[in-house]
């Protein structure tokens, strides 16, 4: 990718004052917040209350109702004008309204995740949020953090960074304290950092050059943010509008044709083909959608689950199979110490001893196993030692290294997975004397750690070497060492663990190992939480199998094992390929690709803060349960979102093929532009409560996806029967009544708002309509709409709206058809949702 170049208002700040140690007082940095504005490469769209409601307002439909309300008033009809007015308002303010705060909610809970620094001001070092950071400021840098912002290095220790986003580069590149080149701006330059980038190993402090848009990673990141990734629930969502928008093409189409055939006035025809599109089209559902899943993110937040994008609760919801490591999701990650052996595996302080050396001094994550082995009581040769260089722990080596000078005498002290280890060293230490180890002694040494390993240890190697110089040491450096033994760790399985994988597994989401560890201790825990290990597939097998193999591979077996950060992405991106939405549970360095590469990426608060940046959801807790809420929140915030889409699609299709169907036989349009418009209002209107509603239980016990088809097969099966009534009543009311115009359109206006309201409470559940009640608020909203609609024609607005009062006669066929209608979408929707939604 070569050099990054720096942008200009970064050098402004690279002079003056800027490089104290001291840091900066509150004041100053409030004045150079003012100044520099917050440090986000991107800064944060967070549109004002009137910018979103004129957004609301931008709705193509809602700009044509509110012209053609405009033309209507200059045509004399003012009480028409009015109404489409009013209501179009009515229903922009409560969008507007529901979305801003459920908006408002959500913005809080990624508050709580937000990435941050540590910084020193007024001399106290203290944790602020990242886009608090202001040029000046004093940083503190270690292993797993994200470097805040373009800074120059004060102090430095065995410090590298992954600088991949700027410079492309796979390997991470040591930097630091020290003159760079004058002309040399770019990531090459060793005593700079940048944001953007992250800390591999070592630690450092540094000092704010560049902040927000001004840094180098800036432009990249104003690029990227131009053109996100499109979610599944994006696409299902385009999907689900372009099927929307060839019926109300057709639809209209359709009634401007005929209306022109019969010579109907050109404006009221105009009026009533935009009302049935805004009446098939449901305007609500980016208010539903964001109400229901900003209360799913809520809720999920009360079960100490954060969400840091909204869509990623459906996708979460989504999940088929969630890939995670051993450690600390099925064990608790939190080891103990159990024994320390030669390379025979009998007892012996000698491995311990050097591996104390090597977790004391070591600057990169302190692990679990290295804060098990310093609880130790501390050798006395640790005073007596000084550090003098480090080799960094990578995946590829699966090592680490450091080199120690006690008097005169220097020692390059090596630990780490015992097949690392083992290949780099050419003699054992046994009994305190050193020997060549040969391959008798190489293959006892690895029965030795594949015993130790089959019982369920965790197992290290610890290897050293007396060195003549000390410093400039590199990863080839490692050779010749002399094996001393091997420590062994205790990580037992969290309790209850197999009973959660197995309420996972009932509710459809299959589990996959991804770990590092050697096949024998992930083999011993796996079988005790009753995950299959019949094959396990290593590392290398990942390596070379082609794409096409690996993609079998990677559906069939349940535990990967000594796999790489590089292998554990591959593995993903083939099960996603193969049609599964894939969760990936991760908290380390090493995770952030996969984090990346999975559809939901989850992570923990107490993660690194790599991996809880590139994530999607963060969980409070590292536990498997606390996912599996998440995951059935997701669930129910996507089967209510489903609801309201079903309600429009269906309902909403039959009564807008009636009116369609109408204009070729009526001699007057079946209903007022102005009612059709009021017709939707209402029935949206009891509908806006369903984010609350409680959710059939058939929708959490398995993953749910968009899928367009069903929808449509849904409208177009339920849609008819709609239909079939609403001829009925238009019989009736001709017929029988031998009704007006104005009676004709307030029957049928009756008519259709309570059907289309009414069967709310029958497709809103996949079982009986009692077999799962609906919550109070929607039950309610959905009676007063029913009841609005039946006192309007005796009330003050009857006039007005052009309506007349019906005879009581005209309520008995109304209760009869509407109790008719209920039933038969019951026994049609059974059918439909247990052959096709649910798949049961």
């Amino acid at each position: 990718m070569g050099q990054v170049a720096r942008a200009p208002e970064t050098k402004r700040a690279l002079s003056g004052g800027d490089e104290s140690e001291i840091g900066l007082s509150s004041a100053e940095a409030e004045r150079r917040f003012a100044e520099f504005g917050p440090n986000e490469p991107v800064p944060a769209k967070i549109a004002g209350p009137l910018f979103q409601f004129l957004r609301f307002c931008a709705n193509p439909l809602v700009l044509i109702l509110l012209v053609a309300s405009v033309i209507s008033a200059f045509l004399g009809q003012a009480v028409d004008a009015i109404i489409i007015a009013a209501m179009i308002v009515l229903s922009v303010v409560l969008n507007f309204i529901q979305a801003y705060r459920s908006e408002k909610a959500v913005l809080g809970l990624r508050e709580q995740v937000a990435p941050t620094a540590t910084v020193k001001r007024d001399g106290n070092w203290i944790e602020l949020p990242r886009r608090q950071l202001v040029p000046g400021d004093v940083v503190r840098l270690s292993a797993g953090d994200l470097v805040p912002a373009d800074a120059r290095l004060l102090q430095s220790q065995d410090l590298h960074i992954q600088q991949a986003a700027l410079t492309g580069e796979s390997m991470p590149v040591e930097k630091c304290v020290g003159e760079g080149a004058s002309d040399e701006t770019g990531a090459t330059r060793p005593d700079l950092v940048f944001l953007g980038t992250s800390v591999v190993s070592g630690t450092a402090t540094a000092v704010a050059i560049a902040t927000g848009p001004h840094t180098s990673f800036g432009d990249i990141a104003a690029r990227l943010s131009e053109r996100p990734p499109e979610t599944e629930f994006d696409r299902g969502t385009r999907q689900f509008g372009i099927l929307i928008m060839k019926t109300v093409f057709f639809l209209v189409l359709f009634i401007l044709v005929v209306s022109v055939a019969m010579h109907r006035n050109a404006l009221e025809s105009l009026l009533f083909a935009v009302a049935l599109a805004v009446g098939l089209t449901p305007e609500f559902l980016p208010m539903i959608t964001t109400v229901t899943l900003s209360m799913g993110a809520l809720r999920m937040a009360r079960r100490k689950v954060i969400v840091k994008h909204l869509d990623a609760i459906e996708n979460l919801g989504s999940i088929d199979l969630l890939c995670s490591d051993k450690t600390g999701t099925l064990t608790s990650g939190e080891m103990e110490l159990d024994s320390s052996l030669d390379p025979f595996g009998e007892p012996s302080e000698r491995p311990l001893q050097l591996g104390y050396l090597n977790s004391c001094f070591e600057s990169g994550i302190k692990s679990p196993l290295d804060a098990s082995i310093l609880k130790c009581p501390q050798p006395p040769s640790v005073e007596k030692c000084e550090k003098t260089d480090e080799i960094p722990f990578d995946f590829e080596r699966r090592r680490l290294s450091i080199v120690v000078r006690t008097n005169s005498a220097c020692m390059i002290i090596t630990k780490g997975a015992p097949e690392g280890v083992l290949a780099v060293c050419t003699s054992i230490e046994i009994g305190g004397q050193c020997r060549p180890l040969r391959d008798e002694e190489r293959k006892r040494c690895t029965e030795t750690f594949r015993r130790l390993s089959a019982n369920g240890l965790r197992v290290l190697a610890v290897a050293h070497r007396q060195v003549e110089r000390a410093e400039g040491w590199k990863r080839d450096d490692e050779r010749d060492l002399v094996l001393a033994g091997f420590l062994t760790f205790l990580d037992p399985p969290i309790e209850g663990v197999g009973d959660t994988i197995a309420a996972l597994r009932a509710d459809g989401v299959g589990i996959k190992i991804l770990t590092g560890d050697n096949e024998l201790v992930t083999k011993h825990v796996c079988e005790r939480v009753g995950i299959d290990c019949a094959s396990i597939v290593l590392g290398t097998e990942v390596e070379h199998a082609t794409d096409t193999a690996l993609f079998h591979i990677a559906e069939e077996a349940d535990v990967f094992a000594r796999v790489s950060p590089g292998q554990k992405n591959r593995i993903i991106r083939a099960l996603k390929k193969r049609g599964h939405v894939v969760g990936f549970l991760g908290d380390g360095i090493n995770d952030a690709p996969s984090l990346h590469a999975a559809d939901v990426g989850i992570s923990v608060a107490g993660a690194v803060d790599v991996a809880r940046d590139a994530a999607d959801i963060i969980l409070l807790e590292h536990a498997l349960d606390v996912l599996h809420g998440g995951i059935i929140e997701g669930r129910k915030a996507f089967g209510n979102v489903l609801k309201y889409i079903l309600m429009g699609t269906s309902s909403n299709f039959g009564n807008m093929f009636s009116m369609a169907a109408a204009t070729l036989f009526l001699p007057f349009l079946p209903m007022l532009p102005t009612q059709i418009l009021l017709n939707n209002f209402l029935y949206d209107l009891a509908q806006v409560t369903i984010p609350t509603d409680n959710v059939d239980p058939v929708y959490i016990q398995s993953p749910q996806k968009w899928n367009v088809r069903i929808i449509r097969n849904f409208m177009i099966a339920i849609g008819p029967i709609s239909s079939i009534f609403d001829f009925l009543t238009f019989y009736i009311l001709l017929a029988v009544f031998r009704s007006s115009e104005a009676f004709f359109h307030t029957g049928w206006f009756v008519e259709s708002l309570a059907t289309q309201t009414l069967v709310l409470f029958v497709i809103r559940t996949a079982g009986r309509p009692w077999s799962n009640r609906p919550s109070l608020p929607l039950a309610s909203t959905t009676i007063l709409i029913v009841i609005a609609g039946l006192v309007l024609p005796f009330s003050p607005l009857a006039r007005p709206l052009g309506f007349v009062p019906l005879p009581a006669p005209f309520f008995l066929f109304l209760a009869a058809a509407v109790i008719s209608y209920l039933i038969l979408v019951e026994i049609v929707k059974a059918q439909l949702v247990r052959s096709f939604l649910l798949r049961t």
